[in-house]
């Protein structure tokens, strides 16, 4: 499965993510669900933001290795947090938790500011689809 990362040079340089993902015929589409801070016992790991979102990015990585795919193979991503104030003063942190995680793969994606989320103590889940 190869992909083709879309960015207009009239955009400027997306930071982070990519415009667009092309993905070539033939892969298997995965759609991943909302992942939160959970660890195999079902607990929010920390009340920290940047704990929670590795945490949360991590169990994405985990379903699609579980599916036998890896973390390039991510085309879209949708982070949803409780605090999108929260996510910009710590952007440098998230940033260098999404590189040891993912490396230097941005696929489309979107942040998304929301009022809460199912579990109350939840600051971010993250959803996507991977193309195998």
């Amino acid at each position: 499965m190869a992909f083709k990362l879309i960015n207009p040079s009239t955009f400027g340089r997306p930071r982070g993510y990519s415009n667009g993902v092309l993905a070539s015929p033939g892969g298997a589409l995965l759609f991943i669900a909302g992942q939160i801070a959970w660890n195999e016992r079902q607990e929010i790991v920390s009340t920290d933001f940047v704990e929670q979102f590795a945490q949360a990015l991590t169990n994405v990585v985990a379903v699609v290795r579980e599916a036998g795919g890896t973390p390039e193979q991510i085309a879209r991503l949708v982070i949803y947090v409780t605090d999108k104030r929260e996510y910009r003063a710590r952007q440098h942190e998230v940033g260098e938790r999404w590189r040891a995680l993912v490396g230097r793969h941005f696929p489309a994606m979107a942040l998304v500011e929301v009022k809460g989320l199912l579990e109350d103590e939840a600051k971010v889940e993250i959803e996507g689809i991977a193309v195998l």
